[in-house]
């Protein structure tokens, strides 16, 4: 179990989920862009001070978190947005079909019902939309893919950094559940997609993070065969 925060490559961090903040919490990772903060995913909802504390023992200021990417809309990668929302003015982005779930609080589509708890409707800065979406941080880019299945709205990240491709790939491995409106079909698509990046580094959103590139195929090969 961890303990504490983890710098994954210069620069990307490790900075929530079980061990580091509540075991509610599903991964969170934080990007410094040159003094620019990205915050990718945020929690069940009861980590936020937690959150904002390991940010500043990296010696950042939470402050300049400009953005919180949601990788889709479940409370446990959701539940602390509405609170960097109102402390810095952090933009919230999701894509569009999962968007309706986050701004109306829908307890089933969130999952809140499953973690006994509720979420306040939010209003999203952003929606992403389209199959691919590259934001831009000064001279660096984070890409935004599509990656249906787990939900309609469920997106993977990746960005190139110290010569290694980094991908963000939260709830690859599922599960899926009507009540989601999840698609078997469309997520073996979006799996193919996952595998044709040829990431050196998956940061996966429940069960840790794996390199090199043989592993993070391998892990997502792995599910593929168990789904099939």
């Amino acid at each position: 179990m961890r303990t504490n925060t983890e710098e994954i490559i210069s620069g990307v961090y490790l900075i929530g989920g079980p061990g580091i903040t509540s075991t509610d919490d599903a991964a969170i990772y934080l990007i410094d862009f040159s003094g620019e903060l990205v915050l990718i995913d945020a929690g069940a909802g009861k980590s936020f001070s937690q959150i904002v504390r390991n940010i500043e023992m990296l010696g950042l200021n939470p402050a300049n978190l400009s953005h919180l990417i949601l990788t889709h809309c479940h409370i446990d990668h959701i539940g602390s947005a509405p609170f960097f929302k109102k402390q810095y003015g952090t933009k919230i982005l999701i894509h569009g079909s999962d968007a309706k779930a986050v701004e109306t609080g829908d307890s089933l589509k969130t999952a809140a019902n499953c973690y006994n708890t509720t979420f306040s409707p939010m209003a999203v800065d952003k929606k992403l939309k389209g199959e691919h979406e590259t934001l831009k941080f000064g001279r660096e880019e984070l890409h935004c893919l599509h990656t249906p299945g787990h939900t309609p709205g469920s997106i993977s990240l990746y960005l190139d950094k110290g010569g290694k491709r980094v991908l963000f790939g939260q709830d690859i491995h599922g599960p899926f559940h009507k009540a989601f409106n999840s698609d078997m079909e469309a997520w073996k698509k979006s799996m193919q997609i996952l595998l044709a990046l040829n990431a050196d580094i998956l940061c996966e959103g429940h069960f840790g993070i794996f390199q090199p590139k043989e592993r993070v195929r391998a892990y997502i090969e792995r599910y593929l065969e168990e789904y099939d």
